[in-house]
């Protein structure tokens, strides 16, 4: 999996190490002495601008992956009738996605005088380097006008970052309007549903749905926005943006972060340390209409809006009684630490329930939901501010903070995990006083590429 692979080193250390290699022994060609300095540089698992993910594998990063600091998350809309444009396109990302979670521009900058000059200034990466000495891997990109850059460069030095690249496939792939678009109509999942419409949904159309999704995660800002800039600049003339989120998340690596509320988010989780519940509640089996889907996922996103004004307006006690839990410790209310038991029987000396019967935890509980689960890893936003009307009393109507919450859910049938889990909670939760949701899609999240291949090739080559 993602988070078990060890750390690589960065950037730059990476390439002035290759071009000391290339000096030191030039028969080994560009490509060897890059492996041969990778193999004998230190890991740097410490900092985490210098963490490297591994882009292929059984299984897509960024979904189990240890959550990085930021997000980008984006969904485009196909514009081509052919089939051969969107699997090219699949290809390019591939590649770029590959590069790029190495540490490396999208595609090769232009060298230097020489390639082992070009690497110990730190110009050009080991591909470039390799293209130059007439050992081209394939992987440069021809952009749509060709005089542009390859790159935009705005995070050379930056990095690697922990970067993961997640992509997956909307229901507009398979049929849209009706129409069969590339011969996919019978090998899209029953599992691929179109969710339904949720009690006090407020969905924005521009925010809402799209073909193609791409999930950029890093320990850096830029390099998770730079990653989705890449990508989407590759599918000019193939697909274009829809929509677009930057999130955020803080605090120490290892512990349950905190939403814009104040309360931890995701106590409850599966443990991502254990195969045998992310094989029953996150990664997909092989089913007779979607065999290509065997170790992948599938992703919910909810664009949710809170009116952090009204939030913070209101008594702890009652925020507790939302939650079902205690703010500061994370406890289950009645207990003391984060991790302890959630209790739904429990009762106090008045006979009423501990956890309330409309809080957050109970609806939300594997208890309360015939034993489903689904693996969240959202992240915040703040977007400024804007002018909201707001549905539930005082039904205020003034500039407040465009803020809330990304809601990511992985899990491996929603059928089965986030359609009933929040077909619950949109009618009985206390939460929904604060929160709108405004945006939501739904993609299926194929399994990991192969080297040499791409990213769904199962769906387009069955």
């Amino acid at each position: 999996m993602a988070h078990d692979q060890p750390p690589r080193p960065s950037r730059r250390g990476f390439l002035k190490a290759g071009g000391a290699a290339v000096a030191a022994g030039a028969s080994l060609g560009a490509a060897q002495a890059a492996q041969a300095a990778l193999a004998k540089t230190p890991a740097h698992s410490a900092d985490p601008h210098l963490a490297v993910e591994p882009f292929y594998g059984l299984h897509q990063g960024g979904v189990v992956t240890a959550q990085q600091s930021h997000t980008y998350v984006a969904a485009l809309d196909l514009t081509t009738e052919k089939r051969a444009d969107v699997i090219a396109l699949l290809r390019a990302w591939t590649d770029a996605a590959a590069r790029m979670t190495q540490g490396n521009t999208a595609a090769p900058l232009p060298t230097a005088a020489t390639p082992q000059a070009a690497q110990a200034e730190g110009m050009v990466d080991s591909t470039a380097a390799a293209k130059s000495a007439g050992k081209d891997d394939g992987s440069a990109y021809s952009p749509v006008n060709a005089k542009a850059a390859p790159d935009s460069g705005d995070v050379l030095g930056l990095g690697p970052c922990g970067l993961t690249i997640t992509f997956g496939f909307g229901p507009g792939l398979f049929t849209k309007d009706g129409k069969d678009r590339y011969g996919l109509a019978a090998r899209r999942p029953a599992a691929l549903v179109d969710l339904p419409r949720f009690n006090g949904d407020q969905l924005i159309e521009q925010k809402t749905g799209g073909d193609l999704f791409i999930q950029a995660c890093a320990n850096d800002q830029q390099v998770a926005f730079h990653a989705v800039r890449q990508l989407a600049r590759l599918a000019y003339g193939t697909a274009a943006m829809r929509w677009g989120q930057a999130g955020f998340l803080s605090g120490p690596r290892g512990q349950t972060p905190r939403n814009l509320m104040g309360f931890k988010d995701g106590t409850n989780n599966p443990s991502t340390a254990k195969p045998q519940l992310m094989n029953e509640f996150v990664w997909a089996g092989a089913t007779a209409d979607a065999p290509w889907m065997e170790g992948g996922t599938y992703t919910v996103v909810r664009r949710i809006r809170i009116t952090l004004e009204h939030w913070d307006n209101t008594e702890v006690d009652f925020q507790e009684q939302v939650f079902g839990r205690h703010k500061y410790s994370g406890a289950p209310i009645g207990k003391k630490s984060e991790f302890d038991a959630v209790d739904l029987k429990e009762e106090d000396k008045d006979g009423n329930p501990v956890i309330p019967e409309n809080s957050h935890v109970r609806l939300s509980n594997q208890a309360s939901n015939n034993g489903a689960q689904i693996l969240r890893r959202s992240y915040s936003y703040n977007d400024s501010t804007d002018f909201y009307i707001e549905r539930w009393p005082p039904w205020r109507q003034e500039t407040e903070y465009d803020a809330g919450l990304i809601f990511v859910a992985h899990q491996s049938d929603p059928r089965k995990g986030f359609i009933p889990i929040n077909d619950r909670l949109a009618k009985f939760d206390m939460m929904n006083q604060f929160t709108t949701h405004v945006g939501s899609a739904v993609f299926a999240v194929p399994p990991g590429a192969k080297p040499g291949s791409y990213i769904g090739a199962g769906l387009f080559e069955a």
